[in-house]
């Protein structure tokens, strides 16, 4: 590597996996992955140090990035995002940009305006305003939000269940799931063991994968819940419209869409309507290419 060569750090803090990538030119210097514990995105004096630490440690000895761009999970203002930047730049005497996550995904597809759309766990859009101000919308967690994701579906899937249960019917493939899965004997007690998680978002999501089994199976209940949680996607791009962010192109990211075609075909169905003329792309790249396409750009 010349030393002219300026070397690149992109990082993409996900909620459960953090991945790291530098590049010097078209060299792969470091390709890092870890998890997310110890993430304190809303302490920035905690989270710069926790992020400067995973540069020493994937990074060669004696190697100084000449940029770094991060996405980070629940970074969700521009205001926090640069109070983590200034924290951040105590530790590295370079360029650095800190942005929410879902950022990542346009640039990541090589595109310089868009959606970046992610169902995962949770669910969130985020856009620019021709000006360039962000722009986000969903991503209120799975006590108040995050339809379409992981645990938005289960939330809801048990919501259909209950109300089904109160009309009087029997319990169909999705009832019966969740009960097996959550270890319960009756409809009714859901409602405890879903309150009872410690942490609701992983805790609930883990069971996504009740609800597309049985809607697989021929529940009505549960294609009903998917297809809602496609509709509640596509509607969060359609906010983003409404506010003046182009949505030409909607990126779209996330271990639960990109997994369950049923869900993501819900969606497009869904998109058509509420944003004609919008193409959905899935991502088929690593978001962290994002974040080094990010950090490119500083220098």
């Amino acid at each position: 590597m010349q030393e002219t060569t300026p070397l690149v750090v992109g990082i993409d803090v996900g909620g459960t996996k953090t991945h790291l990538r530098a590049r010097a030119g078209d060299a792969l210097i470091a390709d890092h992955v870890r998890t997310s514990s110890g993430w304190r995105p809303h302490d920035p004096v905690a989270a710069a140090g926790w992020l400067a630490a995973l540069v020493a440690d994937a990074l060669p000895r004696g190697s100084r990035p000449s940029a770094l761009a991060v996405g980070g999970h629940a970074c969700e203002t521009p205001r926090q995002c640069a109070q983590l930047r200034t924290a951040l730049q105590l530790h590295f005497d370079a360029p650095a940009l800190v942005v929410g996550d879902a950022e990542l995904l346009v640039p990541a597809a090589g595109l310089d305006k868009g959606v970046g759309l992610v169902a995962g766990t949770g669910s969130v859009a985020v856009g620019r305003l021709p000006d360039g101000t962000p722009v986000q919308v969903g991503g209120w967690g799975a006590a108040l939000g995050d339809e379409g994701g992981s645990a938005g579906l289960v939330r809801e899937a048990a919501r259909a269940v209950w109300a089904a249960h109160d009309l009087g019917e029997e319990p169909d493939a999705l009832a019966r799931g969740l009960l097996d899965a959550f270890q319960v004997a009756e409809v009714p007690a859901l409602g405890a063991a879903l309150e009872s998680a410690q942490d609701i978002s992983a805790q609930r999501g883990r069971h996504a994968p009740v609800v597309f089994a049985a809607a697989e199976a021929g529940s009505p209940l549960a294609r009903a819940v998917i297809d809602e949680g496609g509709r509640s996607l596509a509607a969060l791009v359609g906010q983003l419209a409404s506010r003046g962010v182009p949505v030409d192109d909607v990126v779209v990211a996330g271990s639960t869409i990109l997994a369950q075609s049923v869900l993501y075909e819900a969606f497009a169905a869904a998109l058509a309507d509420c944003a004609p003329g919008a193409t959905p792309r899935p991502l088929e790249v690593p978001p962290v290419d994002g974040a080094v396409a990010l950090a490119r750009s500083l220098v």
